[in-house]
């Protein structure tokens, strides 16, 4: 399109009447970029946003953004993992009558400390899954996995399959 002073004159004038840039476009058959364009270099007045920001929209506010977790989400893998480690509470020391000894308080304070038990009391199982999600027949492989992978070795080696060079087929 060819911008002579008659399209000019009806686009300030479009522009004056408070149209839009897509229904300007559309009634001067040109694009809406063109409008914006040849508005910003005729130095046009600017329009303000479409979108409220302010909150005068009369729409419900947005909730908060939920604060992210840090750390690990999901236990290890691998069977050579480190072994978690859990704190027992301390359980108040019983009352002692007037007159006898007292227990030593740091013997008191010390919580013992035990290992956390495996979920299924062995290493990690296979995750293939076998059937259709959704219905009955659908359970996991549930073989033990091998070390460091999701998957047992039978189906590890349908998982990771190695990346061929396509410079080979091109030869």
């Amino acid at each position: 399109m060819e911008w002579n002073d008659e399209t000019i004159a009806r686009l300030r004038a479009l522009w004056a009447e408070g149209l839009s840039t897509a229904e300007i476009g559309r009634r001067m058959n040109v694009s809406k970029n063109a409008v914006v364009g040849k508005a910003h270099r005729l130095n046009l007045p600017a329009r303000p946003s479409p979108i409220r920001r302010d909150g005068a929209a009369g729409g419900m506010p947005r909730p908060p953004v939920p604060r992210r977790v840090t750390g690990p989400t999901l236990p290890p893998l691998s069977a050579d993992a480190p072994v978690i480690v859990e704190a027992q509470r301390a359980v108040a020391p019983p009352k002692v009558a007037a007159g006898a000894p007292a227990a030593p308080a740091a013997a008191a304070r010390s919580a013992p400390v035990r290992p956390v038990q495996p979920r299924f009391g062995r290493a990690a199982a296979c995750c293939w899954p076998i059937g259709e999600p959704g219905t009955k027949s659908f359970r996991f492989c549930d073989a033990e996995a091998a070390a460091g992978k999701p998957y047992c070795a039978e189906h590890a080696q349908v998982a990771y399959v190695k990346v061929r060079d396509r410079r080979e087929e091109a030869a």
